[in-house]
């Protein structure tokens, strides 16, 4: 497909119309599960720069989720930055963004090799997690498990909650999608890469390749799920979240990216509500889109500028 073709592809995402009822609902039910998180210093990962916590709260369900937090070591107040983690990695420390001047929360939602002991559907495993029932779907709790790393985050006395970003590629773009979107007010900046889940029944016939290919293995099998599976994805697609964004927002593509097709990501980003929005487009880039191509460069002087570390 060319890019002219890619940037005028039509989703076919619907969004419910319990929609809002189904996560206000499930945000309310949360809302009754106390955080009591833990912070506990990790001296080992530590410097006389960064401090490092291991980090656990709870979450939907009452499942124990795990995450790292690292911050100067001095005093704040300090900008908060959310890191949200993509498909198949464990969250990595991320001292680089403290040593920056950032209080900064890498998030391991259910599933994550240290938040996996009561929910483990693995990878390949999670996209198709009770796929045909929205209220058991797996995305469900993940979902929320990243919402509540973000209050978690603002939660902390040392964070000036008028300076929050959130940033991740991949799944981690999708979820930074997800918070802009349910933080509104609340997320001053947000940048999202390559990002997953969006038009997901579309993603699994435009290519062949994990984990979206999960979707096609799963229907030559069992080709009458289809449109539970459709049902349920529409929920969770994140096309349909993006109209409530109103924060800045940078969110950059490859045009050869096999994972997550570029069509969903033009579709998507034409969704996006907030007026202060820009797409970086990369012609020659697969998954990684602008990874070696100057866009950290582009994440990182946007996040300065909109923080203000």
């Amino acid at each position: 497909m060319t890019t002219a073709a890619a940037e005028t592809w039509t989703s076919s995402a619907k969004k419910p119309d319990d929609f809002d009822q189904f996560w206000s609902s499930t945000l309310a039910e949360t809302d009754d599960v106390p955080l009591d998180a833990a912070f506990d210093l990790v001296e080992m990962r530590s410097t006389d720069e960064v401090e490092v916590y291991d980090v656990r709260y709870d979450s939907f369900g009452g499942l124990r989720i795990a995450g790292w937090y690292c911050k100067p070591a001095k005093p704040g107040p300090f900008p908060g930055l959310l890191i949200v983690p993509g498909y198949v990695s464990e969250p990595k420390l991320p001292k680089d963004y403290a040593a920056r001047g950032y209080a900064v929360f890498s998030a391991a939602p259910r599933g994550k090799l240290r938040s996996n002991a009561d929910f483990n559907p693995g990878y390949p495993g999670l996209l198709l997690h009770n796929a045909t029932d929205r209220d058991s779907y797996g995305y469900r709790g993940f979902y929320v498990d990243a919402l509540r790393a973000f209050d978690l985050l603002a939660s902390r006395p040392e964070v000036d909650e008028s300076r929050m970003g959130v940033h991740g590629g991949s799944q981690g773009g999708a979820l930074t999608l997800l918070v802009a979107a349910m933080r509104v007010g609340h997320v001053a900046a947000a940048a999202a890469g390559a990002p997953y889940l969006c038009s997901m029944m579309d993603a699994a016939s435009l290519t062949h390749s994990y984990p979206y290919q999960e979707i096609n293995d799963h229907l030559r099998l069992y080709p009458e799920d289809e449109s539970a599976m459709r049902s349920t994805f529409d929920y969770f697609d994140i096309h349909n979240f993006v109209d409530r964004i109103t924060c800045p927002i940078i969110v950059n593509i490859g045009l050869k990216d096999d994972v997550c097709p570029p069509e969903t990501g033009f579709a998507m980003f034409g969704q996006i509500g907030s007026a202060r929005k820009r797409l970086y487009t990369y012609e020659d880039c697969a998954h990684e889109s602008g990874s070696g191509v100057g866009h950290t460069k582009i994440v990182d002087d946007f996040l300065a500028e909109h923080l203000k570390p």
